[in-house]
């Protein structure tokens, strides 16, 4: 009911629809809490043709798109896998090119702390610890993900299981920041790096996974000590970047990949059945049913994700070096230039 009451005082009040303000998921809010605000908004405004579009975050069953929940997850581990590729950039960090090896120190096991995490492992990344509102645990030798989310999920604590070393909650919790780990990535709340525990903390790489989890005089001390951080208005730009594309689907009310994914299968089987005939043989196995497909709306909107955070990427750091500043900096200008020329080409009226 309170969900319910404050969509309608956001359509009361003109603040929201899918023109004007699209809301979309966060910290304890998530698709079931989107249905009711989609259902809400839409029994408000019948006959509104796009009226499924003034809300993302919504079940597939509901309008949502597919990828969503883990989209957040997804692009930071996209930023990241691009940050560290660079070897020009690693080395002064004392690290080798690439995931594959590489420790990581987890804030925050919810939605986005845990599908960052999993994708990051499946690349090569330790999980060494994890620091959650009950306590902190760490292991050099790592950390199952799988395990300590399922517990977690099924009431039980962080400190009930077996690590080399566990912190109990609360501010000596947050010590787990400070522990040894080339990535730390803060998923959950704002402001825990701040200058008191700046200068302790040993990660070579910040991912902001949360928003605003460095404070500007945190960012100022670890820029001092040459600790590389990924901003949060990059990094996890990934979950709002999906449910632009959700946006996109409720507006045109067509699913992606619908009008060409037979299309594609079927061209695909053209070119394996050619190559079959050039060459005179056939493809072993299960070639035809790997290859001869087409993309599926997850497909797409994953690579859709990709194709932003790679761009984003690449587009911060080359502001960062012929600026000569840090990426949150280059973030900033970056942002502001496209505001500026949209200005500018606009021209001021009235």
């Amino acid at each position: 009911r309170i969900i319910r009451r404050y969509t309608y005082e956001l359509i009361q009040k003109n603040c929201i629809g899918p023109g004007l303000d699209v809301p979309g998921p966060d910290m304890g809010v998530g698709e079931r809490e989107i249905a009711w605000m989609a259902d809400t908004y839409m029994a408000l405004s019948q006959g509104e043709h796009s009226a499924a579009g003034a809300v993302t975050g919504k079940p597939v069953s509901q309008g949502g798109i597919r990828g969503r929940v883990e989209a957040t997850g997804r692009g930071v581990y996209f930023g990241l896998r691009e940050a560290v590729a660079i070897e020009e950039d690693m080395k002064p960090l004392g690290l080798s090119a690439g995931l594959d090896g590489k420790t990581l120190v987890v804030q925050g096991l919810g939605n986005v702390g845990y599908h960052a995490t999993k994708f990051l492992a499946a690349d090569g990344v330790k999980l060494v610890g994890v620091v959650e509102r009950e306590g902190a645990i760490y292991d050099p030798a790592g950390l199952d993900l799988e395990l300590v989310f399922q517990h977690r999920a099924e009431g039980g604590s962080l400190l009930e299981l077996d690590a080399s070393e566990s912190i109990e909650g609360g501010r000596e919790g947050a010590r787990g920041l400070e522990w040894e780990c080339d990535i730390l990535l803060p998923a959950a709340l704002e402001s825990v790096i701040l200058p008191e525990n700046a200068p302790r903390i040993q990660a070579k790489i910040i991912a902001e996974g949360a928003n605003g989890p460095t404070t500007a005089d945190a960012d100022e001390v670890l820029n001092e000590r040459g600790v590389l951080q990924i901003p949060d208005m990059f990094l996890n730009a990934g979950g709002v970047t999906v449910s632009y594309f959700e946006w996109i689907k409720n507006l045109t009310h067509l699913r992606f990949g619908r009008m060409e994914r037979r299309f594609e299968a079927a061209s695909n089987e053209r070119i394996l059945h050619a190559v079959e005939g050039l060459t005179g043989k056939r493809f072993n196995g299960n070639v035809f049913e790997k290859i001869a497909v087409g993309a599926d709306e997850e497909d797409l909107v994953n690579s859709g994700l990709e194709e932003t955070m790679v761009n984003g990427y690449h587009e911060m750091r080359e502001i960062a070096r012929s600026r000569d500043t840090d990426l949150r900096t280059a973030a900033f200008i970056a942002s502001i230039q496209k505001v500026a020329l949209a200005y500018r080409e606009r021209g001021i009226f009235p």
